[in-house]
């Protein structure tokens, strides 16, 4: 967990996955009594000491998924335990986006991420405290050509951005475009969204790390503003 002027932030991620920009990292290895240095395969993982040294930190970070533990034999109880615990004193959740983030042939429900977003959407009660909403942000990584496009794409015509919301997990897609009064425009057909359609907004890894505190703001600012959009906080 990060703690960013007073706010817990919550990570979710695919830690291994591999598709994604080379960070052009090594290890120091013994080899024969000398030490040497070896290339490491970038992962989503490594996007996560990234952000740590990024941003202002208390302790330590907390890493969602952070080993291979399957869930297909977990109760539903055992998950919310399990993330009850790590996303209840979090304010923000930051979802790192990656091309590869789905397990093939795995259910939704078998995958962490989905999970993760899902106690980060709803209000937990314990020790007669009330948790809120939290705020959420997709943080888009670069795949492993350093392009956005597998998500993001450009229309300079219509001066907008097309998100690729199809490819994500549902719970996540589900709160993308999910304002209850929408502002529209109409460009070569298509209605095009305006001002804040997304409770999850969608933002480039580059532009994050540069205006972090701007992204985590404007988070805040739609969590306090839920109501003006449809909440989905359950997995289908």
């Amino acid at each position: 967990m990060v703690k960013i002027m007073g706010r817990n932030v919550f990570v979710s991620y695919k830690y291994s996955d591999s598709k994604v920009q080379d960070l052009d990292l090594y290890e120091l290895v013994d080899f024969l009594g000398s030490t040497l240095k070896r290339k490491i395969t970038t992962t989503a993982r490594h996007y996560v000491d990234k952000l740590a040294e990024k941003l202002e930190t208390d302790d330590h970070i907390y890493k969602g998924e952070d080993d291979d533990e399957s869930m297909a034999s977990l109760a539903d109880s055992t998950i919310g335990s399990k993330l009850g615990d790590k996303i209840f004193y979090s304010s923000v959740t930051i979802v790192l986006i990656s091309k590869g983030m789905k397990e093939p042939f795995t259910a939704e429900k078998d995958q962490w991420i989905p999970w993760e977003v899902s106690y980060s959407l709803k209000e937990q009660t314990r020790q007669n405290q009330r948790s809120k909403t939290n705020g959420v942000i997709a943080v888009v990584l670069p795949d492993e050509y350093g392009s956005y496009e597998y998500y993001i794409t450009r229309d300079e015509e219509c001066n907008c951005r097309t998100l690729n919301t199809p490819f994500l997990f549902m719970i996540l897609e589900k709160n993308m475009f999910n304002v209850k009064t929408p502002n529209r425009r109409l460009c070569n057909g298509s209605y095009v969204y305006t001002g804040d359609a997304s409770y999850i907004q969608s933002i480039k890894w580059k532009d994050f790390i540069d205006n972090s505190s701007i992204y985590i703001a404007k988070a805040i600012e739609l969590r306090d503003r839920q109501d003006e959009f449809e909440l989905i906080k359950n997995i289908n």
